[in-house]
């Protein structure tokens, strides 16, 4: 029985999550480090389908870091075979539920069959407008912002014409709002390398739940905390703003 979904607002419109901690998940059971990707991959679909719910729009996971290939060569091999079947058997039922996928990160170093299937999983949900749910895989927040360089040199673009918003549009994320809320599990503070241009005004909040534990209250939790939170983009925030206009108008 579908559980009905909490009152909470103002709810984030872009969360980002670092998934953390299936091998000490898998760990802790005796099992291997695989079996817990193989665990926190399970998670996915229930976790998007919970910020679907909240009508968060768009969803981020970290899931695989440009630091992650000096990992043993087994767990790699075993980390992009997990890829290959999630996609497989998880892309129809993202396009039925009306899920948008995008990659964010490079694909060269996956092989030509699974960077097809991705591929083709982008195509097929291109026009989904319910939530889009963006996968970081091969993906580094320095490598990022490198690239968005050198791309802006090799287009010729002025200097003098370098901008915020025109340097944002070189950037994997090109078109996606940046992130309001970011997410870690398995108790990390953390950033590792992720989103480090967009995330400049980010709020954060961690939780002791490993990825594979990361479920329906775990994410209440962080939604609520979140809207405890007071927003001020470097400013003074409504509240200070509205007692300074008292003290204007009480001292002409």
């Amino acid at each position: 029985m579908a559980r009905t979904v909490t009152q909470i607002t103002p709810i984030p419109n872009h969360v980002a999550i670092i998934m953390d901690g299936n091998g000490r998940w898998a760990q802790q059971r005796g099992l291997s480090r695989l079996a817990g990707h193989r665990a926190g991959t399970e998670n996915i679909r229930p976790v998007v389908e919970t910020f679907a719910q909240y009508q968060v729009k768009y969803l981020t996971l970290y899931a695989f870091s440009t630091e992650n290939w000096t990992r043993p060569q087994r767990e790699v091999k075993g980390l992009l075979d997990i890829l290959g079947r999630v996609i497989d058997r998880e892309t129809k039922a993202f396009h039925k539920n009306g899920i948008k996928l995008r990659h964010l990160g490079r694909l060269d170093g996956l092989s030509p069959v699974l960077k097809g299937h991705v591929l083709k999983a982008i195509e097929l949900t291109k026009n989904n407008t319910r939530m889009t749910l963006s996968i970081a895989f091969d993906y580094g927040g320095r490598a990022e912002i490198l690239e968005a360089c050198r791309h802006l040199v090799a287009d010729g673009v002025s200097p003098q014409d370098i901008d915020e918003e025109l340097f944002a549009g070189y950037l994997y994320t090109a078109g996606l709002p940046d992130p309001d809320l970011i997410l870690r599990t398995a108790g990390e503070v953390r950033l590792s390398n992720f989103l480090l241009w967009q995330s400049a005004y980010s709020e954060y909040y961690s939780t002791a739940a490993p990825w594979p534990d990361f479920g329906r209250e775990e994410i209440e939790r962080a939604l609520i905390a979140y809207s405890q939170r007071q927003r001020r983009f470097g400013g003074p925030g409504p509240e200070a703003a509205r007692m300074d206009g008292e003290r204007r108008g009480a001292h002409p």
